[in-house]
């Protein structure tokens, strides 16, 4: 059934390819992969494979990756991605000897792909649990890892039509799980090859945060009122229309947007909400800009790879996509000791839920919430400093995921 299934998938994604440019880079992205290993991959190499879904599974593997290449310097490394929105930001990753998509996962496909690779390790991040790649690589006998994962209870391995499935959980040599949860419901189902490390993504802000860029432009723009300067990342229209109507009408507030998509006519509508307040657009600025730039009430980051250190210069936060299919990036911001506000489609994201309970988050589910949070942190510079210092303390709390596993790894390969 499986597999019939994913017949059927991959001809919709081909039906699809010709009316959405993401699922189209997708679909050619894919065909093209063998082609590309078949070039590429070096046949006298020990390849170490990691899979992340997407951007942020990425961000959550990444520090495994470095460190990785630390320790197993004599290892190279093949990074795939199912989405374009992880492919198209790191296609050019520098530390991965090979980047590609990863075709859909068929019986034909996975068979092809790991006779061309021939990796003698592989880590999934989070949510991959793909069964024919699974079951091919354990009949190899190659050890393969899940790292960062979470569980929750609806996930299809714990309902009773889920149980077939579930054995694709049995072909993972070890799995470090973000809490203790996880480790409760795998071991309700027989699985006990298991680790509560945490979430490499709290590592990879914070060396983010360490490694952040000053961006002149950024700083000129806040110079004027450092203390009131309300930044948004990641966010999407249904976001938008929530809290600038509020901003409209409190000049008061320094305004940073890095919305999630950038296309013309997105800009154009956040202009409109917006109307009366001056605003500039970061891809416009020119070199004489920079009275102007002090003296605007709006800056658009129209553009891509600065949102991580543009959050150093806020006050408070709204991180986008909770009023969609799901919030981005939260740590990312709260990294910075600012509060971070976000929409109500947040409860499968851990890190939303212990923010939310140490009061360095807030969920909102209308305009009027987003208001009584932000005249509350406008009129009270208490609530506000306790708000930042929760977010920043608990990010710093959840450090060392990356370390716990490499030495649980270590450990494993000594025994």
């Amino acid at each position: 059934m499986y597999n019939v299934i994913f017949y059927i998938f991959e001809i919709g994604v081909f039906v699809a390819s010709f009316f959405n440019e993401k699922v189209r880079k997708m679909w050619k992205g894919e065909r093209a992969s063998f082609r590309y290993l078949k070039e590429h991959v070096d046949p006298n190499a020990d390849y170490a494979w990691f899979h992340a879904a997407s951007l942020g599974e990425f961000e959550q593997g990444r520090p495994i990756m470095e460190e990785f290449r630390k320790v197993y310097p004599e290892k190279k490394i093949l990074l795939t991605f199912f989405s374009p929105s992880g492919y198209e930001v790191r296609k050019n990753y520098e530390l991965a000897d090979l980047v590609c998509y990863l075709p859909i996962d068929t019986p034909t496909n996975a068979i092809r792909f790991l006779r061309t690779v021939r990796p003698s390790v592989a880590f999934f991040i989070k949510y991959e649990f793909w069964y024919n790649y699974m079951h091919i690589l354990r009949h190899r006998g190659v050890p393969v890892y899940s790292v960062s994962s979470i569980f929750r209870p609806d996930q299809v391995f714990f309902r009773w039509y889920g149980k077939t499935y579930a054995h694709v959980l049995k072909c993972f040599t070890h799995f470090f799980v973000q809490n203790e949860e996880s480790k409760r419901l795998l071991a309700s189902i027989g699985i006990t090859n298991v680790d509560v490390t945490g979430d490499t993504r709290f590592d990879r802000v914070a060396t983010i945060a360490n490694q952040s860029k000053n961006i002149p432009a950024v700083a000129t723009f806040v110079k004027n009122n450092p203390q009131k300067v309300f930044v948004a990342g990641s966010s999407w229209l249904p976001d938008e229309q929530i809290f600038l109507p509020y901003l409209a009408q409190h000049p008061e507030w320094k305004i940073i947007i890095a919305p999630h998509v950038i296309a013309e006519n997105h800009i154009e509508m956040i202009m409109q909400l917006l109307k009366g307040r001056r605003v500039m657009r970061y891809s416009q600025l020119q070199v004489g800009d920079h009275a102007k730039l002090a003296e605007a009430e709006v800056l658009i980051i129209d553009c891509f790879g600065l949102l991580s250190s543009i959050y150093k210069y806020g006050t408070v936060a709204y991180v986008g996509g909770g009023f969609g299919v799901s919030i981005h990036n939260l740590p990312e911001a709260a990294v910075w000791n600012i509060p971070v506000i976000f929409g109500p489609n947040n409860h499968k994201f851990q890190e939303a839920q212990e923010l939310k309970a140490c009061q360095g988050g807030f969920e909102i589910t209308s305009a009027e919430d987003f208001a009584l949070i932000m005249n509350r942190f406008s009129a009270d510079k208490q609530a506000l400093k306790a708000a930042s210092d929760a977010a920043g303390n608990y990010v710093r709390s959840q450090s060392g995921a990356t370390e716990r596993l490499l030495q649980l790894l270590r450990e494993s390969k000594k025994e």
